[in-house]
């Protein structure tokens, strides 16, 4: 039980992120004309630095170091953004797919990829080590 609720908390944090990451992408595509990727690389980077704050705090309840946990957040990122931004030019530029439906396929492919790799590997061995939980 504590997993789904675990699970739920993150899918609720990263819904909010999600918001972010297309409130960003839309006001930077639509308003300032900015080029795609820049729109979509700011969007990601505003979503995970949101993401990342809250569900260490309230999801994972860890209290591990905040360099090395975003360190090893940051180095999923390493490899999740150039081939998010490669997924996004191909869906878009070379199969015409309309950009809000592949920044959604991309989102969707965070969130999957992201809470298994926080759980398993950035918050794995410190999971309900923050002093604010509760007995």
């Amino acid at each position: 039980m504590k997993e789904a609720v675990r699970f739920l908390k993150f899918t609720f944090f990263s819904i909010s992120a999600g918001l972010i990451e297309i409130g960003t992408f839309t006001l930077m595509n639509e308003f300032i004309h900015a080029p795609y990727w820049i729109s979509y690389l700011t969007g990601l980077v505003l979503s995970v630095l949101w993401n990342f704050t809250l569900n260490r705090k309230f999801t994972f309840q860890s209290a591990a170091s905040v360099p090395e946990a975003m360190f090893k957040v940051a180095m999923f990122y390493v490899v999740f953004t150039p081939a998010s931004t490669a997924l996004e030019h191909v869906l878009t530029v070379n199969l015409g797919m309309n950009e809000y439906l592949a920044t959604a396929i991309n989102m969707i492919l965070n969130f999957t990829t992201e809470f298994i790799y926080q759980r398993y590997y950035v918050f794995a061995n410190t999971i309900d080590t923050s002093q604010n939980i509760k007995s």
